[in-house]
């Protein structure tokens, strides 16, 4: 049996992210969370569907994510809408401040997993697409699926 150190568990991706932006660069980031927050994302009770992250006073902050309450917990159970902070190096923080603020850049949560016991996020340094990008993307993925569908016709049709 493989111990719980061994590999990521994802507990949840932003799958809207990919499609709304364009990810320039990816960043693994920790989270600063409570004990009922952990409790809860270890059973993937969590939302992105708002989510950003900013820097504010050269510190990271994950904003809007939705970590539901945990069930068993008591009064002292966290706010579901809290602000994260998130654990980056100061170097880290102080180029992605410098990115964000003069490209026009965002900063975009794409996936939390446990990694060696420890919550982390990996954070995507984005830029939002256009509808006619979008759209150029669904007509190449479309384009790629009919030309491995004929691949696989032709295939099919040598046996």
């Amino acid at each position: 049996m493989a111990s719980q150190g061994d590999g990521d568990h994802t507990i949840a991706t932003n799958r809207r992210a990919r499609h709304d932006y364009e990810i320039l660069e990816t960043i693994e980031a920790g989270l600063v969370l409570r004990g009922t927050e952990v409790k809860s994302l270890r059973g993937s009770h969590v939302t992105f569907k708002d989510a950003f992250a900013t820097i504010r006073n050269n510190e990271a902050w994950l904003v809007g994510c939705h970590i539901n309450p945990y069930s068993h917990g008591t009064d002292a159970n966290h706010d579901p809408e809290r602000d994260r902070k998130l654990l980056l190096h100061r170097r880290e923080i102080s180029r992605l401040t410098g990115k964000v603020a003069e490209r026009g850049l965002t900063l975009i949560p794409l996936r939390l997993y446990f990694k060696g016991g420890r919550a982390k996020l990996e954070i995507g340094l984005a830029r939002g697409k256009k509808l006619h990008d979008k759209r150029s993307a669904l007509r190449e993925r479309e384009t790629r699926r009919e030309m491995e569908k004929a691949v696989r016709a032709t295939r099919r049709g040598q046996w």
